[in-house]
């Protein structure tokens, strides 16, 4: 038992010997015992006791725990640990040391104050940036940062200096888990792109989502996408009564479905295939299962595609659907609607943005008329997401290049798929007349930085893997805003989330003509929407006339 000795079994042995160390004289001199005793005996009596008693202990552990380890310890591969959180070093520099896999050549502080000490044998051996001199002179090809919680800037400082250094950059899992031991230090991971444009922890109210989901019928439209299967993996953790997924598409449909059996099985979950703008089937589906709480993730997305010979079907699915699925929510009761908005709805130049606009539009209109609490949500391009350029340019680096990006000006606004969903979630919890929540969306990235970072992270250099500009397609933008030129915005109880208020408001006249003309059966040309989405949306202008739509020069190309 002694290996399991710790400074619980310390305490208790120094105070059994304190307590001796007072009684024993006592009884000694009160019955003259003690006559010829040295008194220095008295003092070094409780002495040895502390150090044979406790001494004994630690030489066991040491011997059962380090022993083992003394022949394999110095065949790990050498790695230096980037400190950030000073409560976390001793427990990451003791779970190093009994490590087969690593070797801690040493330790670099970010502020510098403990260089030239140890710390559990590891030296202090300077500052974040001294990294590269350190790195080269110990041969270190790998660095550790010690947190993995820290914020996405200083993930991006240490990833600079390991770059300059011509180390990889790893994290931890996280330091918690680490110290109870649930993760092994074996587990550190390599940096993927989220850790570097990721961004700080989401902080929600899970009591008032909780209030809004558990317990109650959850329906999720678009379920197999990034937004609306993320959304039905964190609805899970409120335990509704049911999550019914919906989704036109069967292929993404049963994959979300396997996941569920596989991974959340406590959580009742139904499967409906189904087109959002059929009413029929939609009403079946309320008449079947009453949500309570619905969701509104499915869409066309793809800017080029809606753009050319897809227009129509852009603006039915979008507008049209979004419209069908509030009026039957409507009618049977729900007591919440969610809308996923996007950024290239704000002053669009795509068919695409601006049905998305459009809907917002009809969906306000409709959320005040008929008063059921409506949330729309408005935010950027996520990463990861099905159709983003992430999984593009890890699919064009795979193929050994070249990695293509339209525009080397292009920018977008980026944040995870999760922390997008866990606002939207909070959102739902605030909004009730149709209001527009705009999410923080942090600052704007560069394309071409993006696949410079997803390059470098590879392993690969743009020697290997050729960067080459294509030019602007059709409906897309230099740059996307999250507010058009009439909208202000006002907080909310989330430092994240802000609602967006307009100048003005359309008419009941314009809701009827947009009603007549998204009603007609038949087909309508792509010149035709373009003509008519631009007099229903002042705002929209094709790309063709938009003032950040610049073509691509042959200098930009070079």
């Amino acid at each position: 038992i002694w290996r399991y000795s710790s400074l619980h079994d310390l305490r208790n042995i120094a105070m059994a010997i304190t307590l001796s160390a007072l009684l024993v004289p006592t009884v000694m001199l009160l019955w003259r015992w003690g006559v010829g005793v040295p008194r220095s005996l008295y003092v070094l009596n409780p002495l040895l006791l502390l150090l044979f008693m406790a001494g004994g202990r630690m030489v066991y552990r040491w011997f059962k725990e380090e022993w083992p380890l003394h022949e394999v310890r110095d065949q790990g591969r050498p790695v230096l640990l980037l400190a950030h959180d000073d409560a976390s070093l001793l427990s990451l520099v003791n779970a190093f040391s009994r490590s087969h896999n690593w070797r801690c050549i040493g330790i670099l502080e970010d502020r510098g104050s403990a260089q030239g000490r140890a710390l559990a044998g590891a030296p202090v051996l300077g500052r974040w940036e001294d990294l590269p001199a350190i790195a080269r002179r110990h041969g270190v090809a790998h660095v550790i940062l010690s947190d993995s919680d820290i914020d996405h800037t200083t993930r991006r400082r240490a990833y600079a200096l390991c770059e300059s250094a011509r180390a990889k950059l790893m994290l931890m899992p996280q330091v918690d888990d680490v110290m109870s031991g649930q993760v092994r230090i074996s587990a550190v991971r390599d940096v993927e792109l989220d850790d570097l444009l990721g961004r700080d922890p989401v902080d929600l109210d899970n009591v008032g989502i909780g209030q809004l989901l558990a317990g109650n019928v959850v329906l999720v439209t678009g379920a197999g996408g990034s937004i609306g299967s993320e959304l039905c993996r964190q609805v899970s953790r409120y335990e509704p009564s049911l999550l019914v997924m919906l989704d036109l598409n069967e292929y993404a449909l049963y994959t979300i479905e396997q996941e569920f059996s596989r991974l959340y099985p406590r959580t009742p979950i139904r499967c409906v295939i189904a087109d959002v703008k059929d009413r029929s089937r939609l009403s079946q589906l309320f008449e079947r299962y009453h949500p309570s709480v619905v969701f509104h993730a499915a869409a066309y997305k793809h800017v080029p595609m809606m753009e050319q010979e897809n227009a129509w079907a852009a603006v039915a699915n979008n507008a049209l659907g979004t419209l069908r699925l509030a009026e039957v929510a409507g009618s049977y009761g729900a007591h919440k609607l969610v809308f996923i908005s996007t950024d290239k709805a704000v002053n669009p130049t795509s068919v695409m943005g601006a049905s998305k606009r459009l809907a917002e539009q009809v969906l306000q209109l409709w959320s005040q008329r008929s008063g059921v609490p409506t949330a729309i949500v408005r935010f950027g391009n996520v990463l990861g997401s099905t159709g983003s350029v992430v999984p593009k340019f890890k699919e064009q680096i795979a193929r050994g290049g070249p990695v293509t990006v339209t525009h080397p000006e292009i920018r977008r606004y980026f944040m995870s798929v999760p922390e997008a969903v866990s606002l939207v979630l909070q959102s739902a919890t605030m909004g009730g007349s149709g209001e527009i929540f705009v999410l923080d969306m942090g600052e704007p990235v560069k394309i071409v930085d993006l696949a410079r970072d997803l390059i470098r992270l590879s392993g690969l250099t743009e020697e290997q893997i050729r960067l080459e500009f294509t030019g602007l397609r059709p409906g897309e933008k230099l740059y996307e805003e999250l507010l058009t030129d009439s909208e202000t915005t006002m907080p909310t109880r989330h430092r994240k989330v802000r609602i967006a208020k307009p100048t003005e408001s359309p008419t009941s006249q314009w809701e009827q003509e947009v009603l007549r003309w998204l009603a007609q059966q038949s087909p309508v040309s792509d010149v035709d929407v373009r003509q008519t989405l631009a007099r229903l949306l002042p705002e929209y202008r094709p790309y063709e006339q938009a003032p950040n739509v610049i073509p691509l020069t042959a200098a930009a190309k070079a």
